[in-house]
C-alpha cells in the first residue's frame, strides 16, 4: 500500500493536466483520423506548456502538511530510539528541549541494553511503523497531533504539538507513550 503525500498529489495532477487529461500510464484517448494537428497542439519547449501554469509544490492544505510532517518526524524519532538514526537529523524540526529529552531517552535505552543485555530491550522500538496520524488545529499556526506507532513488541501512542514560526513548523512538545 503506497501513501500519496500532498506534494505528490499536486505533481500527479499537474502531469495529468500536461498529458491532456490522461494520467501517467493510462491509455491515451483515441484520436480521430484525418483531422489535422494544429500547431497549438504540438509539443511545447522544455519546461513550458501551452496555457498551463506549472503547479506549485505547496501542499493541498495546512492540515495535510502538518500530518505529513508529524508522520515523518514521529517515524524518525522512533528510529532514534531504536538506535538506527542519529539524533542530529531531527535538530531542525524539534525544539531544543524536545531534542534533549529524546536524546536522553535514547541514551537511557542504550545504557540499559548494554547493562542487562535483555533481548526484549533489543527488540524495543525496532521496525516501528506509524499506523495513523490525526491532527487538530488549536489556534492560528498551532496544531496538535496524535499518532499510533506499532513496533515488534507493542503499539504505542505519540502526542505532538507543532507551532509555525518564521514559515517553518517546529515541534515544541513530543510525548512518546
Amino acid at each position: 500500500m503506497t501513501a500519496v503525500t500532498p506534494v505528490r498529489a499536486v505533481q500527479a495532477l499537474a502531469a495529468d493536466t500536461v498529458n491532456g487529461g490522461t494520467a501517467l500510464g493510462a491509455p491515451a484517448p483515441a484520436r480521430r483520423t484525418g483531422a489535422p494537428v494544429s500547431a497549438s497542439r504540438t509539443a511545447a519547449p522544455a519546461g513550458q506548456s501551452h496555457g498551463v501554469k506549472p503547479p506549485s509544490l505547496r501542499p493541498l492544505s495546512e492540515a495535510a502538511e502538518v500530518r505529513a510532517i508529524t508522520r515523518g518526524t514521529v517515524q524518525a524519532a522512533m528510529e532514534v530510539l531504536a538506535g538506527i538514526r542519529p539524533i542530529h537529523q531531527l535538530a531542525r524540526r524539534l525544539d531544543p528541549r524536545c531534542l534533549a529529552a529524546l536524546q536522553h531517552r535514547a541514551a537511557l535505552i542504550r545504557r540499559e541494553l548494554t547493562r542487562t543485555g535483555n533481548p526484549a530491550l533489543a527488540r524495543l522500538h525496532r521496525n516501528s511503523l506509524v499506523r495513523s496520524v490525526r491532527v487538530c488545529e488549536v489556534a492560528e499556526g498551532i496544531y496538535e497531533a496524535s499518532a499510533v506507532v506499532v513496533d515488534d513488541v507493542r503499539a504505542r501512542a505519540v502526542a505532538v504539538r507543532l507551532e509555525r514560526s518564521k514559515q517553518v513548523w517546529r515541534i515544541v512538545e513530543l510525548v512518546i507513550g
